[in-house]
């Protein structure tokens, strides 16, 4: 809503009851003018008091996928927000190292028959079969996180993984010094498969193929669990191999294991690029461990999801069919004015 408050609000406005603030009514009377608000659809969806049923499909949140724990609050600012209709979202969940469990629970989705599904489509190959059946059903699905072009979608929210790549070579461009090398650090079971860190790695690479000698800098680490012994294992490995490692990039959100290996290892004048506003990685931000982190709004990802499946399934309204959030780069400088708004 335009005027940043709820639709009750706008409701109580429209038919001039209970309590609204004068400034507020106000706001709200001028932006309805201004777009012709007509409330005749509105007031035909209150009428037909009809539940719809939002389905998400989004990774277990854990400690070590804390990324994943912003992405409910998102929602709930949606639900809140829209107090004065009925909607249901059933949270669906799977882990994020297992393909397996992902197919599991996309049925699971499948058997409940939702109005509209929300969606992460971290495993490329079992989201194009989900999104196939899905569109089979006629069942509109928004993307959040990553999206599959070749998909039917309704609509996706979130960072140009690509570009984000770019601007983190630009980083690592920067800060990296002389012939030192910059490694490319992923973690995941089966990284061809995970389809926003091959986006990132690629346009991180795509920086670098401006000179033929650029090439030569970079070392790519694949780990293929998460476990801090095995990343540190990795890491003794790849030390070793080149020790003329200036800067690693980490194309997931866990800059905080990498972090811990350089801090136990006293490679102090290794810079760290990576992403995502956890305690763990803001903690090692503020300390200068981590040089950068690029952050990706998660709660605005699912807020604006769940509103743009809310405006279809409602009003019939065609979202706008990718919309990519702002690329934020944060400091131990600007951290707080992120971690604040």
């Amino acid at each position: 809503m335009l005027a940043g408050v709820s639709i009750g609000t706008v409701d109580r406005v429209l038919h001039e009851r209970g309590e609204v603030a004068a400034k507020t009514k106000e706001k709200v009377k001028k932006i309805l003018l201004d777009t012709n608000y007509s409330p005749d659809i509105t007031a035909q969806v209150l009428k037909s008091r009809k539940t719809i049923c939002i389905a998400s499909l989004l990774p277990e949140p854990s400690d070590e996928n804390a990324f994943w724990k912003k992405h409910p609050s998102g929602m709930k600012k949606a639900i809140n927000e829209l107090d004065l209709f009925r909607i249901n979202i059933n949270s669906v969940t799977f882990d994020m190292q297992n393909e397996e469990d992902y197919q599991q629970k996309a049925g699971e989705i499948l058997k409940l028959n939702p109005d509209g599904v929300l969606l992460a489509p971290l495993f490329k190959s079992e989201s194009v079969d989900f999104c196939r059946k899905l569109s089979k059903l006629q069942i509109p699905y928004v993307f959040v996180d990553g999206f599959i072009d070749s998909a039917d979608y309704l609509a996706f929210i979130g960072e140009d993984a690509f570009r984000s790549g770019r601007v983190a070579g630009q980083l690592a461009d920067l800060v990296t010094q002389g012939a030192r090398k910059i490694a490319i650090v992923s973690i995941a079971r089966n990284i061809m498969n995970v389809q926003h860190l091959n986006n990132r790695i690629n346009g991180f690479l795509s920086y670098f193929d401006k000179t033929p000698s650029s090439a030569e800098r970079i070392r790519r680490i694949s780990i293929t669990d998460p476990s801090p012994g095995i990343v540190a294992n990795a890491l003794d490995r790849a030390f070793a191999a080149d020790p003329g490692i200036g800067t690693v990039y980490m194309s997931g959100s866990k800059s905080f294991l990498i972090a811990s290996y350089l801090e136990k290892k006293g490679l102090d004048t290794v810079h760290l690029i990576g992403y995502d506003l956890l305690d763990r990685n803001v903690a090692y931000l503020r300390s200068g461990r981590i040089r950068f982190l690029i952050g990706q709004r998660p709660e605005e990802q699912t807020y604006k999801a769940v509103r743009k499946l809310f405006d279809f399934l409602s009003f019939n309204r065609i979202p706008e069919e990718k919309e990519y959030l702002p690329i934020d780069i944060v400091t131990s400088e600007n951290v707080d004015f992120f971690l604040n708004h």
